[in-house]
């Protein structure tokens, strides 16, 4: 003999119990999804290693507007930098203080499009970068990291000064 169920679920309680399995299912996504961009936070805070200061040290040297394989390799150095993360979609670009002049005054990595930019005084930058000019002309940083987020700062020695609500 088979045991009977105690209670019998209507269509309105099946409805209710599903409900709440999603809503447990959600809860369970956002609470990964913190954690992950927790995780994701604390290796992007790390301190940025030489060969990559010095590969985006060069953009300002001349000759990478051109060169697409000078480009690539400093998209590659980057990506190695960061090998456990995607930066796809969430990293835009860089931003840095421009030396070759009058009349630039700054430069751009843009990652998704993979190509090096001079801008002139007045000109805005693309692709959401724009929020890191005044930091980068304000100076004491190499370079800024432009995320879809936040902006972090990055000094000659590496450490990284996170920079939200921009």
């Amino acid at each position: 003999m088979l045991p009977r169920p105690m209670l019998k679920l209507t269509q309105q309680n099946k409805a209710q119990t599903n409900n709440v399995l999603s809503v447990t299912n959600q809860e369970q996504k956002n609470q990964i999804t913190q954690m992950d961009k927790m995780k994701l936070d604390r290796i992007l805070r790390q301190r940025r290693s030489k060969e990559y200061m010095d590969a985006l040290n060069k953009l300002d040297v001349g000759g990478h507007v051109h060169n697409q394989e000078k480009v690539n390799n400093i998209i590659n150095v980057i990506k190695s930098e960061f090998p456990e993360v995607q930066l796809s979609g969430i990293l835009l670009g860089y931003v840095s203080v421009c030396y070759l002049g009058r009349p630039y005054e700054v430069h751009i990595l843009d990652i998704t499009g993979g190509i090096i930019e001079h801008f002139e005084a007045g000109h805005s930058l693309p692709n959401g970068m724009e929020k890191a000019r005044s930091i980068a002309m304000r100076g004491g940083y190499d370079f800024i990291e432009v995320y879809v987020d936040c902006c972090r700062a990055v000094s000659s020695n590496g450490t990284v000064s996170v920079i939200s609500g921009l």
